[in-house]
């Protein structure tokens, strides 16, 4: 990027990358669908980095009928074995598998849920944005007590691949706490 605007230092160079955090990383979302998603995307992550599932994030979308739980939560083996064989996505089993259970738990809570995906998702900050005032990176927490309550209440509905520290990168994805550095250009536009 050839701007002089200060961001984050996480983003590096890399243009997908900067794009990411410029336009999405810390943007409140309240819509269950994509919260859906981006759930499944950050389990998707563990033991990789984000760039990696950010790269691969259009093959996930094509290969998972654009994250539309109704369609997931009918997948069969059929499905499950030409997931496992298309490269365009991480190829875990496991996680692929969880993909089509959260799909199923998703549906519960949002047909049985006041509020449905997204009021059960925000509960966590009682539907605000917690503001952090983090001067760098090394400051900002992998976990959180919200993040940890998050991961609790979500295993005990049978979600997986959904820990305090992936429930804590997903919080800061979709905008449940503003994690960018003070002195990066988003920080104040997102407070």
């Amino acid at each position: 990027m050839t701007d002089d605007l200060t961001r984050c230092s996480w983003p590096g160079n890399d243009p997908l990358y900067i794009a990411y955090h410029d336009t999405e990383w810390g943007v409140p979302d309240y819509d269950s669908q994509r919260l859906f998603e981006k759930l499944i995307l950050d389990g998707f992550q563990a033991g990789l980095s984000w760039i990696t599932i950010l790269r691969k994030r259009e093959g996930f979308r094509a290969a998972f009928d654009q994250f539309d739980p109704e369609k997931i939560a009918r997948y069969d083996n059929d499905k499950i074995a030409e997931l496992m064989a298309n490269s365009g996505i991480i190829r875990n089993r496991l996680k692929i598998n969880n993909t089509v259970r959260s799909a199923q738990l998703y549906l519960d809570i949002e047909k049985n849920k006041p509020g449905g995906f997204s009021e059960f998702i925000w509960q966590f900050t009682d539907g605000k944005v917690i503001q952090n005032n983090w001067a760098s990176l090394s400051e900002t927490p992998t976990e959180s007590a919200e993040s940890r309550a998050m991961s609790k209440a979500l295993m005990k509905r049978g979600f997986r691949f959904c820990g305090p520290t992936i429930c804590y990168a997903f919080m800061q994805a979709v905008g449940m706490v503003n994690d960018h550095s003070i002195d990066c250009f988003r920080h104040q536009q997102l407070q």
